[in-house]
């Protein structure tokens, strides 16, 4: 019975990743039905602080876009960019990993990747370079985002086990920003210079590459206040996690638990840039942000809740034939996390879906930490709006997708930076918790 249900798991999840974005939520949610009512299995666990600390992290950061924020953080990011032009292959990816790592989704990378198009291109630097790995730093640094769903649930199941959210960061935040280091030298030797690339000489001939640099965007009044608001909001959820901490415990009894006050922190941000700056509370919904974060809502209810359907039915079974295996090969772990994250197309889904089990399973909580990473692999199918994104804004198509579907500028540097972030999760994960 248990291979029909997978099969079941797995074909709902392709038929979502078929669909594509917000499809995979939709197909996760009709899984449920066919394991529940036609198999037999008890319904699953639903993640509804996830979804709810998305749909308060989203509210603001749309806020804060409306309010011009997010172009405000864009035309800095340009101009420390073409300060430092020869260097974009590393400083790119820096961008971008802060940008995530400040607003909990990697949707940011959108605004920024015309930029690092055409900063590169002004220095005759092959695109595919900086784009490809400045994509998959946006990707990984969700694994290291203070307000991330996907950090804030790991945190969460982590406690129990003596790790807090803290150290869960300390651990995070420098892997994944060395490994984003290590993935740009990859990337900047790959492929051919760009002045070589018989594709982009030929596009040059046809007239098909824009010389023009971008126009400046007029930055709203309000932008710079919205902003500090929002970073306001962020230095206040560390700080209240710190004081509520057990390891400084300076309040012992809270009345807010950690998600309850990151919720609540965010939607005073999202009420006070409102109020402070004086736009149309309506336009928030319209926000290219909210839509996204509302879409990622309902990718991490279907298959977060779909995948725990299968694992909670079978918990057992599959400590029985897991657990002994991963405590001797503990990498399989970050490799499961990858191959999933791949159909899942969401961090925070991949995350309430498999880690739980892993903990549950016997496997170490330094283990699970390090190999968190691994939950980033959205750039290996090259379906992923960042990384077409990506694609579209290269107009020297030296940032192209090969016949072999995984034959792309984005999965060597991925593959490096993942496999990195997992080894120095080990190495920062002994120093800190060994």
């Amino acid at each position: 019975m248990i291979a029909t249900e997978l099969f079941v798991v797995l074909a709902f999840i392709y038929l979502g990743a078929r669909m594509g974005g917000i499809g995979i939520g939709l197909a996760g949610g009709a899984g449920v039905l066919v394991l529940t009512l036609i198999l037999g299995l008890d319904s699953g666990h639903i993640p509804v602080d996830v979804i709810l600390i998305i749909m308060s992290v989203i509210a603001a950061i749309a806020a804060m876009q409306v309010a011009g924020g997010l172009d405000w953080l864009v035309q800095l990011s340009e101009a420390f960019l073409r300060k430092n032009p020869k260097r974009i292959t590393f400083y790119a990816p820096v961008v971008t990993y802060l940008m995530t790592l400040l607003a909990g989704t990697g949707h940011t990378a959108f605004s920024t990747l015309p930029v690092i198009a055409q900063v590169a291109k002004e220095q005759g630097i092959r695109p595919s370079r900086p784009l490809s790995i400045s994509v998959v730093a946006s990707q990984i640094a969700i694994t290291a985002s203070p307000i991330s769903a996907a950090v804030v649930f790991f945190s969460g199941i982590l406690e129990p086990f003596g790790v807090d959210y803290l150290t869960l960061l300390a651990i995070c935040i420098p892997a994944t920003l060395c490994a984003c280091m290590v993935g740009a030298m990859v990337a900047n030797v790959m492929g051919c210079e760009l002045q070589d690339d018989p594709i982009y000489q030929q596009r040059l001939a046809q007239g098909l590459i824009s010389q023009q640099q971008g126009k400046t965007q007029e930055i709203a009044p309000s932008a710079k206040l919205a902003t500090a608001i929002f970073i306001s909001a962020i230095v206040c959820v560390i700080l209240y996690a710190t004081l509520i901490s057990d390891s400084v415990a300076l309040i012992t009894d809270p009345n807010l638990s950690r998600n309850d006050a990151i919720m609540v922190f965010m939607l005073t941000a999202a009420a006070a840039i409102v109020t402070f700056t004086r736009i149309d509370a309506s336009k928030i919904s319209e926000a290219s942000t909210f839509k996204s974060g509302m879409s990622a809502c309902v990718c991490v209810l279907g298959v977060a809740w779909l995948g725990d359907t299968l694992v909670a039915g079978h918990i057992d079974e599959i400590k029985d034939v897991a657990a002994e295996l991963l405590q001797q090969y503990p990498w399989l772990l970050a490799l499961t996390l990858f191959l999933a994250s791949m159909l899942l197309y969401s961090q925070g889904a991949t995350t309430t879906a498999l880690m739980p089990a892993a903990l549950a399973i016997g496997v170490a909580p330094m283990t699970a930490i390090a190999s968190f990473a691994a939950v980033s692999a959205l750039f290996v199918l090259p379906t992923y709006p960042t990384l077409l994104a990506a694609v579209e804004m290269d107009d020297t198509g030296s940032t192209r997708i090969g016949r072999w579907v995984f034959n792309h500028p984005f999965f060597i540097p991925g593959v490096v930076t993942i496999s990195t972030s997992v080894l120095l999760g080990f190495v920062f994960g002994e120093l800190l918790l060994g």
